[in-house]
């Protein structure tokens, strides 16, 4: 059976897949396209939707179906959109995975994305093809609890941070320079962005002396002027940060202020006091903020790089305690970012996340445990990113309906590994720098529950270990710990946090360490693991996970035109 007939079968019930998705409709038509902007107060192409960038804020309550409309209008290059941390539960068609979840959508063509959001959360979307990510496909995707009821936290007033990084250079170089022999490193961002809007070459706060760069001098009304936070005074706030970066860990501050985190990837967690906090590629959090402080003064709010050596300047914007006037400079300078190895800061910071009481727990054992080594490798001379020594290459058919409809030839059937040598030592270079490519599959049984090891290693050249966001597509994942140095099975699970791991669906593995990760394989479809850091998934840092394929419905046949046809 040719694949597109396989489709149109499965599409007679469309209507009443329709019928379903009850509640509220929110329908968004998405025209993506390359436009010129500033983001940064100097001009370059981005992606944008609709003629704006960010794109469009998605807002939703639970129980929502949203429909978006999207139109390729690139001209020369196919698009998807990944919906970042929604389960899609019933439509794993729409996880907005190009070769994984759908067909890339053709330069002229509409797609229609339809899925039901089902719990409240601060979310976003952006591109997953290509690097589109990096040339600034994204926008913010917000789920409310329904009018009905009430968050387990008060606050006043809301604001929405959606946080990237921004270079010079296109994307399609940056491709060009990773996919070279040698490769050419991307080098690090130019800018920081805050709601896509940055300074390049100034800074706000020169007049402090706390950075050689010149003043900005921006005039009302400047596309890369900042974004003020207005606040009355003695009033709480919530604020939503998410972090799109291509390559950037983040830490966010905000003068004087402490931080309440209350909400990590769109789990509730148990309220916990910061000065700052760590965001990496992926992440997303709720904050409360109380405007406590003398309210005849401003204040900064900070970016600035972590996990990496800097070379970005901090991105700022200012909290401004109305009726004061918002150009009234705050009396200090901005907060300093903890150094950028300063890894210890971090793991304080990740391992006060814990699950806020009542949330689902995890089951007390699994069923499969799966290691996945990353380790940096050549293939001739071109640098790779490998996971158990095999780096991903997408197939030209989507796994979905490989998968489903049985096509042969489509992509290795053969599994990847589930472990890495047991001698193998994660404190030096490897001893065999090459790799291959693989497009095999990880398949679990439904409801079958798996842990996953997360294990970080050397470098492929001196000493070196990076840090790496990884996001489960399809699912949370329960966070059962972390750990230093090589992970010793019959060890280490003593450690694990049974009681209130928190659930998430991004991860980090610190230099050197281990993130032990427990999941429940409940939704029928084909979901991406891999890490969030753009240029590492185009170099190969990624797994295909597949589960109960067979139970999945109604698939558009616009979501599989592409490829194998038998």
């Amino acid at each position: 059976m040719s694949l597109l007939k396989a489709v149109f079968v499965w599409c007679i019930c469309l209507g009443l897949f329709e019928l379903s998705l009850a509640k509220g409709k929110s329908h968004y038509k998405f025209d993506v396209e390359y436009i010129y902007k500033k983001p940064d107060c100097k001009e370059h192409v981005v992606m944008g939707i609709n003629g704006q960038f960010p794109g469009p804020t998605i807002r939703a309550e639970v129980g929502d179906t949203l429909v978006i409309d999207l139109t390729n209008k690139l001209h020369t290059e196919g698009t998807v959109i990944h919906w970042h941390g929604i389960r899609q539960f019933g439509t794993p068609w729409a996880d907005g995975t190009a070769a994984i979840s759908q067909c890339a959508i053709n330069p002229g063509e509409t797609f229609q994305y339809k899925f039901k959001v089902d719990r409240p959360g601060t979310y976003f979307y952006h591109g997953h093809y290509g690097m589109q990510r990096a040339a600034g496909l994204y926008g913010s995707l917000i789920v409310d609890l329904p009018k009905s009821q009430r968050e387990p936290f008060h606050y006043d007033g809301e604001f929405n941070l959606l946080l990237s990084d921004l270079w010079h250079t296109s994307s399609h170089e940056q491709e060009v320079g990773l996919s070279s022999a040698p490769m050419r490193w991307i080098g690090e961002p130019q800018s920081l962005l805050i709601n896509g809007r940055g300074q390049f070459n100034c800074s706000l706060a020169s007049k402090y002396g706390s950075t050689n760069l010149p003043q900005c001098n921006l005039k009302g009304g400047e596309e890369c002027a900042p974004q003020i936070l207005h606040v009355e005074p003695k009033k709480t706030y919530r604020i939503r940060i998410a972090s799109t970066t291509s390559l950037a860990s983040l830490n966010l501050a905000i003068s004087n202020h402490k931080l309440i985190v209350v909400e990590a990837d769109g789990n509730y967690v148990h309220p916990f006091a910061v000065d700052d906090i760590d965001i990496y590629s992926g992440e997303t959090y709720s904050v409360l903020l109380t405007t406590d402080q003398d309210p005849k003064k401003n204040y900064w709010l900070s970016i600035g790089v972590r996990g990496r050596k800097p070379s970005t300047p901090q991105a700022l914007t200012i909290l401004n305690y109305k009726p004061l006037s918002a150009s009234v400079f705050p009396t200090s300078p901005p907060p300093v970012t903890p150094l950028w190895n300063d890894t210890d800061h971090s793991k304080a910071f990740t391992k006060q996340i814990i699950s806020k009481m009542g949330n689902p727990q995890p089951p007390k054992s699994s069923h499969r445990t799966i290691h996945l080594l990353n380790t940096q490798n050549k293939i001739g001379s071109f640098t790779k990113w490998a996971i158990n020594n095999v780096s991903l290459t997408l197939p030209t058919t989507p796994y979905l309906g490989s998968i489903k409809f049985n096509l042969k030839n489509t992509f290795d059937k053969n599994p990847p590994p589930e472990r890495f040598p047991m001698d193998y030592d994660i404190f030096k270079n490897p001893v065999n720098p090459n790799t291959t490519t693989g497009n095999g599959v990880y398949t679990f049984q439904l409801n079958e529950v798996v842990d996953v090891i997360l294990q970080n290693a050397n470098q492929l050249n001196g000493n070196g270990s990076e840090i790496h966001p990884w996001h489960l597509h399809g699912h949370d994942f329960w966070v059962l710990g972390y750990g230093e140095g090589r992970f010793r099975p019959g060890v280490d699970e003593r450690s694990f946090n049974l009681t209130r791991a928190p659930l998430r669906n991004t991860a980090v593995i610190f230099p050197y360490g281990w993130t032990a990760l427990r999941f429940k394989a409940d939704n029928p479809g084909v979901w991406a693991f891999h890490c969030h850091i753009e240029p590492h998934l185009h170099m190969g840092m990624g797994v295909i996970f597949a589960e109960a394929v067979h139970k999945v419905r109604n698939i558009p046949k616009e979501a599989l035109k592409c490829g194998a046809t038998a």
